[in-house]
């Protein structure tokens, strides 16, 4: 696992000792920035972070800021280490929480987000919720693009407030892209 493209790219991030973590693999992780294909200057909210590594890739990009969220401690520690290892802890904040308390803070806040990753565990129905907490939240804008990574078992169906632009398969993980509308 590494940091593609930009300023740490080639860094090799920590992985997780357990099974518990499901990293992004780097196939995905790149077909989706080429999609995205710039996000300099943007705000970005990795939920369900595990590893951090989507966050940390749309930093070493150019996002001016990322949020990382996840209640697994061996997450934090990984996401904490990958942070340090790639110098971007100026420009990162995270959240030992689960998604729906994340969502909720940010919320009170009015904090806005451009990129919300959503890469919840397989098949444990966390999809659906987590996108409704989204969708009537005052985390999203008009342009806010969310991706969700999850198993094709779990589809997204229809979420009120928010539509399906792209869907894309790579193995048994499917990426749906979805937006305000």
């Amino acid at each position: 696992m590494r940091v593609i493209a930009g300023e740490a790219k080639g860094r090799r991030l920590a992985s997780p000792k357990s099974n518990l973590i499901r990293p992004v693999l780097d196939q995905v992780k790149e077909a989706v920035f080429n999609i995205l294909f710039d996000v300099t200057d943007w705000t970005v909210l990795d939920l369900f972070a595990g590893t951090g590594s989507m966050g940390i890739e749309a930093l070493s990009r150019g996002a001016k800021e990322a949020v990382f969220a996840d209640d697994s401690k061996e997450s934090l520690k990984l996401i904490g280490k990958n942070i340090d290892l790639c110098g971007f802890a100026d420009r990162a904040n995270v959240f030992y929480l689960s998604a729906a308390k994340t969502i909720a803070i940010l919320s009170k806040k009015q904090k806005k987000f451009d990129l919300i990753f959503v890469d919840p565990p397989y098949e444990k129905r966390f999809v659906k919720k987590t996108l409704n907490k989204l969708a009537n939240s005052f985390l999203l804008h008009d342009e806010t693009i969310i991706i969700v990574e999850h198993h094709p078992k779990e589809p997204i169906g229809a979420i009120e407030g928010l539509r399906l632009t792209d869907e894309r398969k790579y193995g048994q993980t499917l990426v749906s892209f979805l937006k305000r509308g």
